[in-house]
């Protein structure tokens, strides 16, 4: 399951897991949203209900992540005011459900407030 993240001139595409989270999300789509930042990690919420799934704290440089209870799309591309090292780590658990398959430093341009658009490839 291949998607595209777009937000003003900043495009970038993702492969997603086979998990349970991954598959509710892509049948979701397409869907946009404002973007809100944290650290090197910009969220938004989308249209999904979902509870933990395999979930955790600490993830890595790329990674997507669903965090429950702000039903938002999260995507990490550094240190977030968590990180206890230069890797991100989420204000709580996140069911990490895909990963960006390019420069996911290009989201370091995308300001809070911007449109987003996660759509399938």
């Amino acid at each position: 399951m291949k998607i595209k993240i777009k937000s003003g001139n900043v495009e970038a595409k993702a492969e997603l897991s086979d998990s349970y989270t991954a598959k509710r999300i892509f049948e979701k789509l397409p869907f946009s949203s404002l973007v809100q930042t944290w650290g090197d990690e910009i969220y938004f919420s989308i249209p999904i209900k979902l509870g933990e799934d395999d979930a955790k704290i600490e993830v890595e440089v790329g990674e997507l992540g669903y965090w429950p209870p702000g039903n938002a799309f999260c995507i990490f591309f550094g240190r977030t005011p968590a990180s206890k090292s230069n890797k991100p780590r989420a204000a709580s658990n996140v069911n990490v459900f895909g990963k960006i398959t390019g420069d996911p430093l290009v989201f370091k341009s995308v300001k809070d407030g911007s449109k987003i658009i996660v759509e399938k490839l």
